[in-house]
């Protein structure tokens, strides 16, 4: 789910869809307008699932997608090797995603934890 804003609008640690992806915004520079020209602006944004580096330039009228992204929590209900079947609190629903190395000793099974979703995709969100 996404929806649609101007440039303008946009504001560091919020989201924005670039090139597909769902990316969180670090900075934001605009120019001023030129004489026969609008005012320009360069967003920078890290993938919120891939962390790769991303760029937009364009105007400050110009319209984006924003993603919907959305924090929920959800019920270990098991682990087979790095893959763990979560339950989510809410709707109940059940689904597996991936653990990545760094999370294996804080995922346990019968534990709640916090996931991120967004343009169809799921990661988890573990605070330390």
């Amino acid at each position: 789910m996404k929806q649609q804003v101007e440039v303008k609008e946009l504001k560091e640690g919020k989201y924005v869809i670039i090139d597909d992806e769902a990316c969180v915004i670090k900075s934001i520079t605009k120019s001023k307008p030129g004489k026969h020209g609008a005012a320009k602006a360069r967003v920078e944004a890290i993938g919120l699932f891939d962390g790769q580096k991303r760029s937009f330039i364009g105007s400050v009228a110009t319209k984006v997608y924003v993603p919907i992204v959305e924090r929920k929590t959800a019920q270990v209900i098991s682990i087979t090797g790095d893959i763990a079947q979560l339950m989510d609190m809410g709707d109940f629903s059940t689904f597996e995603i991936v653990v990545p190395e760094e999370y294996k000793d804080k995922v346990k099974e019968g534990e709640e934890i916090s996931y991120i979703t967004a343009l169809s995709k799921v990661k988890l969100d573990i605070r330390t």
